[in-house]
């Protein structure tokens, strides 16, 4: 996700780059070849370029609209994730405790178990991140997680999901150790359904594409505007066409390239939800759970760029 601190003129030039340097030679050839060579046939004031104008800008703008949809609830399910782990975590911290009946004797397992279970919590959202990127996410998991448990998992397809089986392992195992009531466990197994739930909708939208038609035609329908800009402007604007042709192509295709960063939220581009930020700070809350003093460092934006 771009976030830098002021607009930058020479990052939104490079923005749509060759389509933009293209658009500028076309008019550039369009009024030489009306004022120069004398062909008169090239423009033509008669194009009606706002009805074509307001006509693509409805069209963009209406995919546009989708696209931020999808970048938004991407944006909306991670922060169920975020406010779930931070749920769990609370609930493993606050509400388990020893069984009256061991009389203190399984203290130091109960520790253990909290600690498995939120480490496990923070193995799930890395891992989740990776599933989303198609990346590998060994490297991330293999400090919080056993490994027998890692050996295990590099079998599965899924590695986020299996990662929660197993808390749904945990959680049981705490129940018949008396560890947690009944009510207890119904409120930490609803909090690993809610995460399900949440992830269920990152990869729906991760293993769903915008259809091709919206990426299509809009960025057709584009391309001719910016041809008809220069001929239906070369007789009122003569040698200034390229200034007015240009900025105006510029907007046109700037929207559509938006439209089209936008519609792929975990794509691991500069336009994606920033997982890595969002996880980063799901770590370091819930090794603070844990009374952790020392934690790692909060994602910081690199070149004006927060992962």
């Amino acid at each position: 996700m771009i976030v830098p601190k002021a607009p930058q003129l020479w990052r939104m030039l490079r923005y749509v780059g060759w389509p933009l340097l293209a658009l500028v030679g076309w008019d550039v050839a369009v009024v030489i070849a009306y004022k120069v060579l004398h062909w008169e046939w090239v423009g033509s004031k008669y194009v009606p370029l706002a009805l074509y104008g307001s006509a693509i800008g409805i069209i963009v703008g209406f995919r546009n609209n989708s696209a931020y949809a999808r970048w938004w609830e991407a944006r909306g399910l991670w922060g169920q994730v975020v406010n779930n782990s931070r749920s769990l975590a609370r609930q493993v911290c606050s509400t388990m405790h020893p069984n009256p009946e061991q009389h203190g004797a399984d203290v130091v397992d109960l520790d253990v178990m909290k600690r498995r279970l939120i480490l496990h919590q923070i193995a799930y959202v890395h891992a989740l991140r990776q599933h989303l990127r198609k990346l590998s996410p060994w490297e991330e998991i293999e400090p919080l997680l056993e490994a027998e448990q890692i050996s295990a998992l590099r079998l599965s397809k899924n590695v986020p999901l299996s990662i929660q089986q197993r808390m749904g392992g945990l959680l049981r195992e705490s129940k018949n150790r008396g560890w947690i009531d009944r009510l207890e466990w119904q409120a930490m197994d609803r909090n690993l359904d809610d995460l399900a739930d949440a992830q269920g909708g990152t990869e729906r939208i991760k293993n769903t594409p915008m259809p091709k038609q919206y990426d299509f035609f809009p960025m057709l329908f584009v391309q001719i505007y910016c041809l008809l800009l220069p001929i239906g402007m070369v007789e009122n604007l003569g040698w200034f066409t390229p200034l007015g042709s240009t900025l105006v192509g510029f907007m046109f295709l700037a929207l559509d390239r938006i439209g089209r960063d936008l519609e792929d939220p975990f794509e691991n581009t500069v336009y994606d939800v920033p997982l890595t930020s969002i996880t980063r700070t799901i770590d370091i809350n819930l090794r603070q759970l844990m009374g952790e003093t020392h934690l790692p460092p909060t994602a910081e934006p690199v070149h004006g760029v927060l992962w």
